[in-house]
This record gives C-alpha cells, structure tokens and sequence, in this order.
C-alpha cells in the first residue's frame, strides 16, 4: 500500500481520491474501534461534497471492526464533540477539511470524555494499523442509530450567559457557506427564546459544498471584506465570522474592522474571570503581554501552554482551567469539555460588550494602545534552526528572558517575540509586541526581517 500522506500530526487531511479515499476511510473506522476498543461511535460531516461518501466509509469501518454508530449527519466539529460526551461514547468523528481546499477532506477525532487522541499511543498506532490493513472484524457487526443532538447542543451553548442580561444589539454573522449556519439557527432561538435582545443578520448562511463565496477562512485577508461591508451596511455591532466546520470564529467591531486574535483571548479572559475570579487561563506563547495583563486585571492565574489543541486541552484539564485561548482563534471551555468551540467566543463577548457598555471598537482599541503587536507574519525559510539560531545569536544576549517552549521567545523591557516553525510548511512564523510603542513594532519587523533575509540558507 502507498504511503499514508493523510494522516497528520493530530489529524487527517489530504486531497480527495489522492490521499484520502472510501478504502482508506473505512479502515480508519478499523482502526478507531482497535485502538480505543468496544463502544459507541459518534460520526459527523461536514457539507463538502465528498463528506458523505467517506462517512459512510467510515461507519462502515467502524461496523465491521464491532463498534456501533451514532451518525448525527451534517454537524460542526464542536457538535462531535458535544455529542460524544452527550452519549458517553468510546470516540467521536467529525469527517471535515475545515478551512482547506476544495479538493480535500479530512477526519478529527476525540476518545472518550472527548479527550484529544493522543499522537503518539493512539494516532500514530491508527496509521500503522491503516497501513497494514491486517483488520479480524468482528464476530458481530456493530449497530447503527441516527441521532440530533444539536437541540441539547444549543441548550448547552446558550447556557454560557444570562441571555436576559444582555442588551439589544444588531449582529453580523457570516457563515461562509459552511456549516455553521444550522447550527447557530438552534442557538440563536435559544437565545431569544431565554429573552435575549438580539439581531441578526446572515449572510452566505446556508450550507453549500461547492463553496460559491470562497472557502470559508476567515482568517486570510482576502476573505473579511465581506463581513466588513456588511456590519457597515446593516449598521451592526458585533460581526462574526467561522471557518468551513466552525471551530474557529472571527470578530469584526462595528466599524468593520477585524479584532486580532490575541485581543479575543484578553476579552474572552476577562468575561470569564468576571464570573469567576481567580480562575486560571491557560493561552499560547506567541503574544502574551496583553492576555497576561487581562488575566492579571480580572484577578486569575496565567499559565502558558504549548500551541496545538492536544497540548491546550492537556494543560487546561491538569490545571483546571476555566478558559483556554490561542490567537489563532481557537477557544476552549471547561465547561465545554474542554473542547474548542466557535460558538461559545462570540455569545460571551456580547456579553462583556453588555457589562461593560462599550462598543467592540473601544474594548479593543484600549488594549491595542497598550499592547501594540505585529499579527503573525511568515517568512520563507529552507533551514529554520539557522535561522532561528541567528535571531538568537544577535537578541539572545541582550534578553531579560529567553524561553523556548514552543519555537524561541526573547523578552525584553518594552518589546517582545516569539518565532517559530510551522508544523506544515517550510515558513517561520514571527510575532512582535511592544508596550504601549506601535512605531518599535515596525523597527523591530524590520529588524528581525533583515536579519532572516541575511542568514545564509540551506
């Protein structure tokens, strides 16, 4: 059998009849059930046109090896997951490409409780059962029922504020043509049914798999101009936009401007921490001057966690933590079994908009004054480490901190960065933050853009 290209280090993911096929997928259900054993199996998929051939494949799969099967059709990622606990399941699928070419199509999985499958004892032994196809089924195939969660999924969602406590306000949301749109339906009217003084307006709202807007992925550039136009045009306060299976959201103010990542996290912390405060929250290396200040603010505990939702989730359940945040819009909940949501973000940041009285534009704008960063910027590298090690060589020495648990992080008095490799591509990823000094992040990209470009490669 050709090489497995589809599995990837938390996931699966690769071109559709390429790397990915009905074959492929109904082994992967074989070796699901091997690895985590006898059990109910929750399987969901997106909209992408070849979503439900390989679910299918992958029930199948999940059959014959003896498992049983809690097919809840077309559902978000954060859906497999509500379900999974929902039904006290041995694991759960969402078949997606999320935010991914047309072309592809993937897999996410969870264990049990939800619990991310671990890369090493549990994903890299899939691959391997995979690629030996050397399956017994089982004496007994495994049964199937249909199942709609999403009623108690919405429920659940809803349940993070007091919908009776908000106040009237008009919101954008743009589905992107994936599958969010339903999904936000149940939770929108359970909102207004709990007396939430809440407007919508959607746009690119219903599933389509031939993606007629683009791919939903909110976070290139060249994807928010049309949620920008249409908080404007509709007068809105707040837009949201998700990728293609929602487990990321994105933020517009009402003037149409897109909130970075990193000033999401700090909103998100302090709504959290004003229910709770002295909590702790977990967040990533990358930009962390402001969240820290917020967490610090609200009266909770910062605790650093490598990027990746493996290693978010692991910290969040060994330290206990409320809320976890990355700046690349990925979110997760205690109470949401610590899984990432892009649901929860959004109705909690109305939310604080509500407490506070301020529009998005001023909740942000004060913490980008203070906090001045670059956003993420990448850079294309043959040799990482060397460039890397240069970047330390010239800045290391002059270091208040230097910490290297996720890529290289220097801090200094008034400026900060952190630079690292991408998982996927040959690229280096760098963030600059300051305090309170817009015109050093400038100097300072400059800076670290030269020294890259100079490093000898190869």
């Amino acid at each position: 059998m050709r090489d497995l290209t589809c599995f990837k280090s938390y996931d699966i993911r690769g071109r559709v009849g390429v790397d990915l096929d009905a074959g492929i997928a109904r082994r992967i259900g074989q070796a699901l059930v091997t690895v985590l054993g006898q059990g109910s199996y929750v399987v969901g998929r997106d909209c992408r046109e070849s979503s439900p051939g390989l679910a299918a494949a992958l029930i199948e799969g999940i059959r014959v090896q003896g498992g049983d099967v809690i097919d809840i059709g077309t559902a978000g990622t954060e859906e497999v997951y509500f379900a999974t606990s929902h039904f006290d399941a041995a694991g759960g699928v969402e078949v997606t490409a999320s935010h991914n070419p047309i072309d592809y199509n993937g897999m996410k999985f969870v264990g049990p409780a939800s619990r991310p499958l671990d890369p090493e004892s549990e994903l890299s032994r899939m691959r391997a059962l995979v690629q030996g196809d050397a399956f017994t089924p089982a004496a007994v195939p495994g049964g199937y029922r249909a199942e709609t969660p999403r009623p108690a999924y919405a429920r659940h969602v809803a349940g993070f504020v007091d919908a009776a406590q908000l106040r009237p306000m008009k919101i954008v949301v743009n589905a992107g043509n994936g599958i969010a749109g339903p999904a936000f339906d149940a939770i929108a009217a359970e909102l207004l049914a709990q007396g939430a003084p809440l407007t919508f307006e959607r746009i690119n709202h219903m599933p389509d798999g031939a993606f007629p807007n683009g791919i939903p992925n909110p976070i290139l550039v060249e994807n928010r101009p049309a949620t920008a136009r249409a908080v404007r045009a509709h007068g809105a306060d707040l837009g949201v936009a998700w990728d293609g299976d929602f487990d990321r959201c994105f933020l517009f103010d009402e003037t149409g401007a897109f909130v970075d990542g990193e000033y999401v996290v700090a909103l998100l912390a302090g709504a959290f921490l004003a229910d709770m405060p002295g909590a702790t929250i977990v967040h990533d290396p990358r930009v962390i001057w402001n969240t820290q200040a917020a967490i610090a603010e609200g009266g909770g505990r910062a605790v650093l966690s490598r990027t990746g939702h493996v290693y978010m989730k692991q910290k969040m359940r060994e330290e206990g933590a409320l809320y976890g945040g990355e700046m690349s819009a990925h979110h997760y909940f205690r109470d949401f079994m610590f899984c990432d949501s892009g649901m929860i973000p959004w109705i909690k940041v109305v939310e604080r908009m509500a407490r506070t009285g301020q529009p998005l534009s001023a909740l942000v704008g004060e913490m980008r004054a203070r906090f001045p960063s670059s956003g993420e910027v990448n850079f294309p590298v043959a040799d990482a480490d060397r460039a890397m090690e240069a970047v330390l060589a010239r800045h290391g020495p002059e270091a208040l901190d230097i910490a290297q648990m996720d890529g290289l992080s220097l801090s200094f008095a008034d400026w900060r960065l952190n630079l690292r490799r991408s998982n996927t591509e040959p690229l280096l990823r760098l963030n600059i933050e300051t305090r309170g000094d817009r015109a050093m992040v400038a100097t300072r990209l400059a800076e670290i853009e030269k020294l890259i470009a100079e490093n000898p490669q190869g």
